[in-house]
């Protein structure tokens, strides 16, 4: 009893263990805040790389793409545990507005919008057509017309707030695409100049699908002007297959399964024409897909928690500090406790104790201003953009609308328990020096 006694008397009365309380809550603060920010801006974007590519890739980075197809697609949709497969070309081309002669570069992904709605959250990243994505390429203004859906960045401007002005109607806009189609040896199409290959598209749809690299440099047309217009060749190519697994079927393992299907498949087109275009297709997840993207993030993430860390050791060090200067001024209190039958394992237990109460102190403290702040933090910068035009993030460069500020549980039971653990660390060697405190030394220096 009288050690909870003289712990809640040290933490009432002495103000150092008031500054002690406030560093570590601070630090607490501190580090729910930007992890919650970080890990829900990473894990929001993942999330979108997700659904924009699907659960599976099966493709190849040469623009020349791979024949053959249409067979293996035929042989994953009679697969167990795959519910959708799309076939996809990527490639690029020049781009302008009919009647201007300015072009720009851009990159196309030709699909089929059924398939690929089925597959990815295609058909949900539209507009005008997002409920009927039958309609992705067929414009409204001609029907007979060939339709394309731009990259939402690439019809209509952001503005600081990232949002955007929505017409009731796409605009009836002509692009002409230009592109530079190859055989399947991977040289361009024909002989003597470089030849090219144009098409007019009506603008009918934009896409949305959150990641502003994709946003601001896409054209989506349909899967055969993309093959048209990009490769040459009596054999049909793509570039990538883009699969999705049943709900039931776990990411490695439908990728395995895929594997070992497109491992046999290859071996099975041995000698056939144009055969080694397959030994450049690879099978990868997601993740292993937009890792170039997503790998960034990543790290940048992964360096927040080192730098943490250290903040973590700088908590120790202050801690430390703190209770060296309160066993330092309470050795009569600690001669009082030794002389009445007090044991050095008590003592230590005691200042252990004071040190576990310091850290879930500061920590619940910490939390709770971290999470009323979170709450808080969108109307907060909203504010001060208002007032003083500050933002964290340039919403006409980054594609965020709102700043993640939902906390997870086991985030913050990790921080906590963290900060405890510091606590503990940082009164070590002082409760193990008031430990071994004599208590007629104490005494004796007492009366001194």
């Amino acid at each position: 009893m009288y050690k909870l006694t003289l712990i809640i008397r040290y933490l009432v009365k002495r103000r150092i263990t008031h500054f002690a309380v406030l560093t570590v809550a601070l630090c607490v603060f501190i580090v729910v805040v930007v992890m919650t920010v970080m890990s829900g801006l990473v894990g929001e974007f993942k999330q979108k790389n997700h659904a924009f590519v699907g659960d599976c890739v099966v493709g190849t980075k040469s623009l020349v793409g791979f024949p053959y197809y249409e067979e293996f697609m035929q042989t994953l949709e009679r697969t167990e545990g795959v519910e959708a497969v799309s076939a996809v070309v990527k490639n690029y081309a020049l781009m302008r507005r009919e009647g201007d002669a300015r072009n720009r570069g851009v990159e196309i992904i030709g699909l089929d919008p059924v398939k690929h709605g089925q597959t990815t959250n295609f058909g949900q990243t539209l507009y005008h057509q997002a409920g009927d994505v039958t309609k992705a390429f067929v414009p409204a203004y001609e029907p007979n017309a060939v339709g394309c859906v731009l990259g939402i960045d690439l019809a209509l401007w952001r503005n600081a707030q990232s949002q955007y002005t929505y017409d009731a109607q796409p605009a009836e806009i002509g692009l002409i695409l230009t592109c530079f189609p190859l055989n399947a040896r991977g040289a361009p199409a024909g002989a003597g100049s470089v030849p090219v290959s144009t098409k007019r598209f009506q603008y009918n749809d934009h896409s949305h699908s959150g990641i502003a690299g994709i946003d601001g440099s896409t054209v989506y047309i349909p899967l055969e002007w993309a093959q048209s217009l990009c490769m040459a060749g009596v054999l049909k190519r793509v570039t990538a297959l883009h699969v999705k697994f049943c709900p039931a079927v776990s990411l490695e393992q439908g990728c395995i399964r895929v594997r070992t299907l497109w491992d046999q498949f290859r071996q099975s087109k041995q000698g056939a024409s144009n055969a080694g275009l397959l030994d450049t297709v690879t099978v990868e997840t997601w993740k292993e897909y937009r890792r170039a993207v997503i790998a960034p993030m990543e790290k940048e993430e992964a360096m927040l928690s080192v730098m943490f860390g250290f903040v973590g050791i700088t908590t120790v060090f202050i801690v430390f500090v703190v209770f060296y200067m309160i066993v330092s001024h309470k050795t009569k209190d600690i001669g009082v406790l030794k002389s009445v039958g007090a044991s050095s394992q008590s003592v230590m237990v005691l200042f252990s104790g004071f040190a576990a109460a310091v850290g879930v102190l500061a920590s619940c403290t910490g939390v709770a201003a971290a999470l009323l702040f979170l709450s808080n933090i969108n109307r907060i910068e909203n504010w001060l953009f208002e007032r003083f035009g500050f933002q964290l993030w340039d919403r006409t460069i980054y594609a965020i609308g709102e700043i993640p500020h939902h906390a997870e549980f086991s985030v913050l039971a990790v921080i906590v328990l963290c900060a405890i653990v510091a606590c503990q660390i940082g009164a070590l060697v002082p409760a193990y020096c008031a430990a071994r405190l004599r208590p007629v030394e104490t005494l004796h220096g007492s009366r001194t």
